[in-house]
């Protein structure tokens, strides 16, 4: 492949030729006034010295008489001074009397055929071919005392010294014109170069690329990004940020407006950490257009010392609170399977010092005592429930409420053998897990601490049905309107900590995820105290037409 010249050369090179190009149009243009002027000048310059030299004293006797060394006695000092390339006097009859370059040409016609005017008594400028070349020529009347004309005075330049004239001026531009041209070369590299530092040393192509890669970037991000100038004018704004913040125009009619017009920003969005120094800061919580969010400041340095403006990019911190819920689900499952492990470590111990002392009777004692219970539960949750997932979230919860003191009921007519189309796996164990984990925690914050927790998981009818029930502290009737919304909870929490991933998460999620495979969720009263979670996930989703909590 050919190798293409760089951006910077190519520049310098239009711009040379361009200077060239520019440089011999006004060159020419300067040739023609230059040349027109001096043809303007000299013919002029040549009709004030031929009439000056008809109305010299004596002169006219001297022609009316043909004294042709009284003639040349008169003009000749006159020929010093002109700078004229001669001078001619005539007579009526349009012979020679004097010329001032060809002195055999006396008495001999005066050539050009322009005199008929001159005999007229007019002075005329002409350009024509005369005996010593052609030349631009003015010829003025010489009048006796009567105004008769009695001869002719002609003064002429050659085109030889025109020539020469053109071309002492031609030089002298040409040299301003080179230098010109040289300062224009310097001019056009130092241009270039300039050019090329701002753009960072990169070619069109590449700055081309980096645009569009920026603006893929850009909208494949999950996160909002925006960014602002020095007077916090909108220069960039991504679809997340204008999805998160509801914003409903398009990039295009936002960019170039000032930030306070685009959303709502708190008072101190860009006085918010003004004493740090490299004028960045992460995870920084604020309120944009009425929605709190998590965000990440840096600003944008085109030289060191000033900045030319600031980009931001920022999370919902719902979201984060969200994600911060899912995580804890899987370490309560993890903790789950730790507390079995170390339950079934304790009695494999008890077992094998059993053996040791052969004390055998003593040990199948205790495999019954052990297994009788867990057994069961194992062996119902087994044959009833068809998911594998489940049926070990099941037994993790089991285990972890027997050993917090608290016993599971399962329902003797619990079946699943088919999960609903819109809820996956994952999200029907964080649904059952979020509403079992709170029947144990409001049953622990009740004076007995071990009242059971009933359990209800069916799929005979067209829908999952899901009831959890506990004898804990109950909900209030002003909080069931709300206790699925986002951080609302009836747990203690610190009122200074602004990180609550366990607190108002949970039936968040799972109102979320229940409303998502187009089913409902209903609190109730329990008997004789504590509340009643149902839910309602049909197999067929249907549209949904409100909040799952509703």
């Amino acid at each position: 492949m050919k190798p293409r010249l760089p951006f910077q050369v190519k520049l310098f090179l239009s711009l040379v030729v361009f200077s060239c190009l520019l440089l011999l149009l006004l060159g020419a243009l300067l040739f023609h006034f230059i040349d027109r002027q001096l043809h303007h000048d000299l013919g002029q310059r040549a009709r004030v010295q031929a009439s000056e030299i008809a109305l010299m004293p004596g002169l006219a006797e001297k022609v009316e008489q043909r004294d042709i060394a009284g003639i040349a006695a008169l003009i000749q000092p006159l020929r010093a001074q002109s700078d004229a390339s001669y001078i001619v006097i005539g007579d009526t009859q349009e012979k020679h009397l004097f010329h001032s370059e060809s002195p055999e040409r006396l008495n001999l016609p005066m050539i050009g055929g322009d005199n008929a005017e001159v005999l007229k008594g007019k002075t005329i400028i002409s350009m024509r071919k005369g005996g010593i070349g052609v030349s631009l020529r003015s010829k003025a009347p010489i009048f006796d005392a009567n105004r008769n004309v009695i001869g002719i005075v002609s003064v002429g330049y050659l085109t030889s010294y025109i020539a020469n004239v053109n071309a002492r001026l031609l030089w002298q531009s040409g040299l301003y014109g080179l230098a010109l041209l040289l300062m224009l070369f310097a001019f056009s590299w130092i241009f270039t170069r300039a050019l090329k530092k701002q753009m960072f040393w990169l070619e069109p192509k590449d700055i081309a690329q980096l645009v569009l890669q920026q603006k893929a970037l850009l909208e494949a991000m999950y996160e909002g990004v925006f960014a602002v100038n020095a007077q916090k004018q909108l220069i960039l704004i991504n679809r997340a940020a204008r999805e998160i913040l509801d914003i409903h125009q398009s990039e295009k009619a936002l960019l170039g407006k000032p930030l306070e017009d685009v959303m709502q920003i708190p008072p101190t969005f860009f006085s918010h950490d003004a004493h740090n120094e490299n004028s960045r800061h992460h995870d920084w919580i604020t309120v944009l257009n009425q929605r709190q969010v998590i965000v990440n400041r840096v600003a944008i340095k085109v030289e060191p010392g000033a900045d030319n403006g600031w980009v931001f990019s920022f999370r919902d911190k719902n979201d984060i609170n969200t994600l911060s819920s899912q995580l804890s689900q899987v370490t309560h499952y993890a903790d789950n399977l730790r507390i079995m492990r170390h339950e079934q470590l304790n009695w494999t111990a008890t077992l094998v010092g059993l053996l040791q002392m052969q004390r055998y009777d003593d040990a199948m004692r205790y495999i019954h005592a052990q297994s009788e219970g867990a057994q069961k539960v194992l062996d119902f949750v087994s044959a009833q429930f068809a998911s594998p997932a489940l049926c070990g979230l099941l037994l993790g919860k089991y285990v972890s409420a027997r050993e917090k003191g608290i016993e599971l009921i399962f329902d003797p007519a619990c079946q699943l053998t088919r999960i609903p189309a819109g809820l996956s796996e994952t999200e029907l164990m964080s649904v059952i897990g979020n509403l079992v984990d709170n029947a144990v925690d409001a049953t622990l914050n009740t004076p007995e601490r071990s009242s059971p927790v009933e359990i209800y998981i069916s799929d005979r009818n067209q829908e999952l049905v899901i009831e959890v029930a506990d004898r804990g502290c109950g909900v209030d009737d002003a909080m069931k309107q709300q206790i699925f919304e986002q951080g609302v909870t009836t747990k203690p929490t610190d009122p200074d900590a602004w990180e609550k991933p366990d607190h108002g998460i949970g039936l968040y999620l799972v109102a979320s995820y229940i409303h998502q495979a187009g089913g409902s969720i209903e609190i109730t009263d329990n008997t004789p105290q504590g509340a009643l979670f149902t839910v309602f996930i049909p197999f067929q989703k249907t549209p949904l037409t409100g909040h799952a909590h509703d």
